[in-house]
């Protein structure tokens, strides 16, 4: 069975830990229709529109 040589030191250990709780930040694009904030390949949450067309109902905001 493989043993390790010598003590991994706190630095080294650390530095290996670190890559795999990476976070990638969230991508958002102007929605072409109304230029709200969307997510890519998803339906925008304030018009409905996806690909230049309707996609889905939105209640209409009230104020």
């Amino acid at each position: 069975m493989a043993v390790p040589k010598r003590k991994t030191t706190p630095s080294k250990r650390d530095m290996r830990r670190a890559n795999h709780d990476k976070v990638t930040p969230v991508q958002v694009v102007a929605c072409p229709n109304c230029g709200e904030a969307a997510l890519p390949h998803r339906a925008c949450g304030a018009c409905g529109f996806y690909k230049g067309r309707k996609a889905k109902a939105v209640k209409a905001a009230t104020t």
